[in-house]
């Protein structure tokens, strides 16, 4: 069986890889056992790229240098993702309205604000990294958002009848994918934050199981738009978990092989 971990890199970033050949629905399902994977080298590159800006630039200008390389290093795709579903949640008033709103190209008035809150947290939180001194806390928030995908793709029904990209996504993920996504996220989450790793780990699923919950009485269930909207939501999260922690337990230190 073909690796599908070029899928997931090619999918998810603008890392670039050999062309893959043809590529089926079960390849995309089959490639979100990698995602926190993905999140994990993603992670690494903000982490190394903050240290970077923040030996040249003053705290704000490399904050706004982070948030800039995370939009680029992702197309922006997730955030396009909020911005339609967003979009569709506030102006639709029953699943075939909001399910119809979110699939035009255009942007409301709802999307615009969320994109702009997005990014102003974001923001802020690159900003207080710099103050604190989170260290490689900042790799797990993409791998917490990343497994946060995978884990929604198996709760829930895909909501178009018409079929979709999600759709593979979503009716394609297995037990197995998800347990080993898992067991990575696990891992990945414990190296690199301990103890505050893991509690937000399994905060992340809880916040996950009640938008699975939410989107499906809402929806009908979600879309890829829906995935990538999740992905923002936890990335804030995790952020801000990150910087709660660091205050509520602060005996607990990061790994220094990092």
């Amino acid at each position: 069986m073909r690796c599908t971990f070029p899928l997931a890199l090619t999918f998810l970033t603008v890392l670039p890889w050999p062309r893959l050949g043809e590529v089926g629905p079960g390849d995309l399902a089959r490639s979100l056992f990698w995602f926190p994977w993905v999140g994990l080298i993603l992670g690494l590159g903000f982490w190394g790229a903050l240290l970077g800006f923040q030996s040249f630039f003053p705290p704000a200008a490399a904050a706004a240098l982070l948030l800039t390389l995370t939009v680029a290093a992702t197309r922006g795709l997730h955030l396009d993702g909020l911005a339609d579903t967003v979009d569709g949640l506030g102006g639709g008033k029953n699943p075939q309205e909001r399910l119809a709103i979110m699939k035009d190209s255009r942007l409301g008035a709802f999307g615009a604000v969320s994109l702009f809150l997005a990014l102003l947290l974001k923001f802020t939180f690159f900003m207080a990294w710099d103050e604190i001194g989170l260290g490689p806390g900042l790799i797990l928030y993409p791998v917490l958002s990343r497994w946060g995908m995978v884990f929604l793709a198996y709760l829930s029904p895909y909501a178009r009848a018409e079929g979709g990209l999600g759709q593979a996504m979503t009716t394609g993920v297995s037990g197995r994918v998800l347990l080993g996504a898992t067991i990575s996220a696990l891992v990945l989450a414990f190296l690199t934050a301990r103890i505050s790793g893991l509690i937000l780990l399994a905060l992340a699923g809880l916040v996950v199981w009640l938008l699975s919950l939410y989107f499906q009485k809402i929806l009908g269930g979600v879309t890829g738009d829906v995935l990538g909207a999740v992905n923002e939501v936890l990335e804030i999260l995790a952020l801000l978990g990150l910087l709660l922690c660091s205050h509520l337990l602060p005996t607990v230190s990061y790994p220094q092989f990092f």
